[in-house]
């Protein structure tokens, strides 16, 4: 989008909102959620056996890119996205960073690179599909980063300007509303999702299905700040498509630049990914790790002892690496004898100090989740695509920015979830991990 684009859109937005229409459109949105809670009533007072059948056991396929730009970029991209989270919420706006069908469920698998995980989705009709990053850590969904959107026969504009910073990019567009379908059977309608006129951050991908909770939504819109906006999750519930209230995530290591390797199960989990029983745990209060997916963790390296003692932090799919506060890196550092490697911004270990490297442990509620020392490497079949040596070993634990003590003293991300099968339960505000197969697999 051209700069004097973005001016006129900007100036039509300050002009609509000083003609003080603001009351009409806040007034057609709530309409629109009305509408959508009160089909939800009605769906749910109607038997479950005469409810309509929907298909079961489709999948959309999932795949891993790894992004060949250089993983210094990459520790970036995950630092910018970190402080994005710590600094929400500003003042005067929002900063933020399928088996199923007749059980309840859908499962959407995605896409993977070295920065971001995406799923295919379609929206309107006729349909087009986008690939959009799969984020817990935002809750807007929006389109036309890559491909350029389409605008389908059954959309409709709201006059509401939308936008949301990451930290590692933005977006500034038009709001529309429009079906989105995740899997087949699952198909949301009345899903408000930006058309992007301008955005930066999102090179490969057409932009974003956020998931995460949806107060991050708040300050998003233009004429309507305080209005939030439901996520496809919360459109499904709502709407009666969902038999649970929470997403199923599935991913598994991978030694291939592009590799299928995931799903995320839309309102029950999938027992066939992961083993024994799921560990729930409660979303903590303490902000502003409360905005997003957030618990309460500790860490500590084999018997050497602490690493991070028990604080708050996140679970985030858009986050690669697995980040801890600085005084617990540096720590983490010392147990290991990492060196911080100049070209790609990761911890290097030696043959002999990766021989020697320790279980890491995370704490939850009173269970233990270990990364083992192969679990704590960046895949050696990858080093190249990530500006490393061929050779090299490197640790995918790296520094979050800032000491504890700051409400958000850790993100546990993808390189994390790759070894466990993790569950956002949206309706009782609660996580829950298992153990799956590749938990302690040496894969990397």
């Amino acid at each position: 989008m051209h700069y004097h684009s973005l001016v006129t859109l900007l100036s039509t937005s300050a002009l609509l909102a000083a003609a003080s229409p603001v009351p009409d459109v806040c007034s057609i949105r709530d309409s629109i959620n009305n509408n959508i809670n009160l089909n939800a009533v009605a769906d749910r007072l109607v038997p479950a056996s005469l409810r309509p059948t929907l298909n079961s056991g489709f999948l959309l396929p999932f795949t891993r890119h790894v992004n060949s730009t250089g993983s210094a970029n990459l520790v970036k991209f995950d630092q910018a996205r970190a402080q994005a989270k710590k600094a929400y919420p500003r003042p005067g706006g929002a900063l933020r960073g399928a088996s199923a069908a007749s059980s309840g469920m859908f499962e959407a698998p995605g896409t993977s690179r070295a920065v971001s995980y995406t799923v295919t989705v379609s929206i309107g009709s006729p349909p087009t599909t986008y690939e959009l990053l799969i984020d817990t850590g935002s809750a807007n969904t929006f389109v036309g980063a890559g491909k350029k959107y389409v605008h389908s026969d059954t959309a409709r504009a709201t006059g509401e300007i939308v936008s949301v910073t990451y930290g590692s990019g933005y977006f500034m567009g038009q709001e529309f509303i429009d079906t989105v379908t995740l899997a087949p059977g699952l198909t949301i309608g009345n899903q408000s999702f930006g058309v992007a006129m301008n955005s930066s951050g999102f090179d490969g991908v057409d932009g974003i299905l956020g998931v995460g909770p949806q107060g991050l939504t708040r300050g998003s819109l233009s004429l309507c700040p305080e209005t939030t906006i439901p996520t496809v999750t919360d459109n499904g519930w709502n709407a009666g498509y969902l038999d649970k209230y929470e997403i199923g995530i599935s991913f598994q290591p991978t030694r291939s630049v592009v590799k299928q390797n995931g799903e995320l199960t839309f309102g029950g989990t999938d027992p066939t990914k992961y083993m024994g029983d799921l560990q729930y745990g409660p979303m903590t209060n303490i902000t502003p790790a409360s905005h997003y997916v957030g618990y309460v963790q500790s860490i500590r390296y084999g018997d050497k002892g602490p690493v991070l003692k028990e604080t708050a932090g996140i679970l985030d799919t858009g986050t690669t690496l697995t980040l801890i506060a600085s005084d617990a890196f540096k720590r983490y550092q010392n147990y290991t004898g990492g060196v911080l490697d100049d070209d790609t911004g990761l911890l290097r270990i030696t043959k002999e100090q990766y021989g020697n490297l320790k279980n890491l442990y995370f704490k939850i509620g009173d269970e233990e989740y270990v990364l083992t020392p192969n679990a704590q490497i960046w895949p050696r079949a990858l080093n190249e695509q990530i500006g490393g040596s061929p050779d090299g070993i490197y640790l995918i634990v790296n520094d979050l920015g800032e000491d504890s003590g700051e409400g958000l003293d850790f993100i546990n991300g993808m390189t994390f979830l790759e070894r466990y099968y993790a569950v956002y339960d949206v309706g009782n505000s609660r996580i829950a991990l298992a153990k799956t197969k590749y938990t302690d697999a040496d894969v990397n």
